[in-house]
């Protein structure tokens, strides 16, 4: 027989496909065709059964899926290191909220959202999730780089450079929904910033666009103790009860941050069969507090891993995020056995897919999945000696050490350079902004 033409054939010393749980292959090389995984084959009968239009031999490598950055705000990159070691609300209040009011700009957003991409393709994200504004702005970068995205769209009471109200963030955010419906590498969620920061008629209005389009919903929620407080105070009810009552906790609702959980927001949650994002470093940066992962986990709720954005963070490396859940897991259940490395690897990957809705396409290395596909060299004195791949990956500094990176088939990092966007000119676009947001004092 003849040998089957296909696009692309990646030898691989070692291959985590992440489903099924907790396996690793090796010697073994991935198929792939029309951006689809053909599947997985020992090498030797690969190589008798295609032939490739494009081969890789990537020794001393882990193949996996692509992570996914299940919540983050990219275009803050420009604000990376802005205003550090503060608390929340003044974080943004009195610094976050006033820059953006001063320099928030279509121009902005591009910018830091090019910016924000290259960091997460170097270092193994293939998928995020954001929320921001001038999402028009976002959606068109993210295309031209080749990235998949669920962009979406902030929600706000109070005015932006980009919206006026409530209802013209809506506005403008549902015709985002209807120009990018069906996109393959784009999908729209509605994102309500916060239950403090959005009204009751507005969270009304979210519900019924969410429940009668199936659009997901991203909230920050439960963020910290004070946002408990408030609502206690405000409308008689925790954050995550009042949710509910105005019919926001949903299949695709995604909820983001979760650090102040009680028995009985998590039966809201498992009664809903909501998300829960967990963004461990922005959340230990702002004093925030920590969110109970593992409790969550093992009440068979989906828990999904998000680096928040630079300017809280201050990286977009997932995999130093996967790591640092990791640990903090273990540390807070009391547990060394708590979330193991599979595990881990599962949050940053078909977890969140699955948060995303994007669980049939991407998040595992399964035939008939989107290739999105990453490529990390295991062979670091850091890493050595290696018994085990995936603890490796977890436990070391796995996110300089991404090679290759491919979205639905496209090559978007090759040999750790960026094939679609260029980085001298990215660093030079954030020292233009960075004089533009904190000018040098003049002597």
């Amino acid at each position: 027989m003849q040998p089957t033409k296909i696009d692309l054939l990646i030898n691989c010393e070692w291959i985590i496909p992440i489903v099924p749980n907790d396996r690793v292959w090796q010697n073994c090389a991935l198929a792939i065709d029309a951006e689809k995984i053909i599947g997985i084959f020992p090498q030797a009968e690969a190589a008798k059964r295609f032939s490739a239009q494009k081969v890789y031999s990537l020794d001393n490598h882990v193949l996996m899926p692509g992570l996914v950055n299940a919540h983050g705000h990219a275009a803050m990159t420009l604000l990376r290191g802005y205003a550090d070691d503060l608390p929340l609300r003044p974080w943004l209040e009195d610094h976050i909220w006033p820059a953006e009011t001063q320099h928030l700009s279509e121009e902005f957003v591009r910018d830091g959202t090019k910016i924000a991409m290259a960091e997460m393709i170097a270092s193994g994200t293939t998928c995020f999730a954001d929320m921001y504004f001038f999402h028009e702005a976002i959606a068109e970068e993210v295309r031209s780089v080749g990235m998949r995205s669920q962009i979406g769209f902030t929600v706000l009471d109070v005015p932006t450079p980009y919206g006026k109200d409530a209802n013209d963030y809506i506005h403008k955010g549902l015709a985002l929904y209807d120009k990018y419906s069906g996109q393959s590498l784009i999908n729209v969620a509605c994102a309500p910033h916060a239950p403090y920061s959005v009204s009751d008629p507005a969270m009304q209005i979210i519900s019924t666009y969410a429940n009668e389009l199936d659009m997901p919903v991203h909230i920050h929620c439960h963020e910290t103790a004070e946002e408990i407080t408030e609502s206690l105070a405000n409308y008689g009810c925790r954050p995550l009860a009042r949710l509910r009552n105005l019919g926001l906790l949903l299949p695709q609702t995604q909820l983001v941050h979760m650090t102040q959980v009680d028995a009985g927001d998590i039966k809201l949650i498992q009664d809903h069969n909501c998300h829960v994002v967990h963004c461990p470093e922005s959340n230990m940066k702002l004093a925030s507090g920590f969110c109970p992962a593992g409790q969550l986990i093992d009440a068979g709720i989906n828990v999904a891993l998000g680096t928040d954005g630079a300017a809280s963070n201050n990286d977009l490396d997932l995999f130093g995020e996967l790591k640092t859940a990791a640990l903090l897991t273990k540390a807070v259940a009391g547990d060394a056995a708590a979330l193991d490395a599979h595990a881990a690897l599962r949050m940053a990957t078909i977890n969140g897919a699955k948060a995303l809705g994007w669980d049939d396409q991407i998040g595992s290395l399964e035939a008939g999945k989107s290739a999105d596909i990453i490529a990390i060299e295991i062979n670091s004195i850091a890493q050595q000696p290696l018994y085990n791949p995936a603890s490796q990956l977890v436990y070391t500094n796995s996110g300089s050490q991404v090679t290759h990176s491919w979205v639905a088939g496209k090559t978007l990092l090759e040999d750790r350079a960026l094939c679609t966007l260029n980085k001298s000119k990215l660093i030079q676009s954030a020292s233009d902004w960075r004089n533009k947001i904190q000018p040098k004092s003049m002597d």
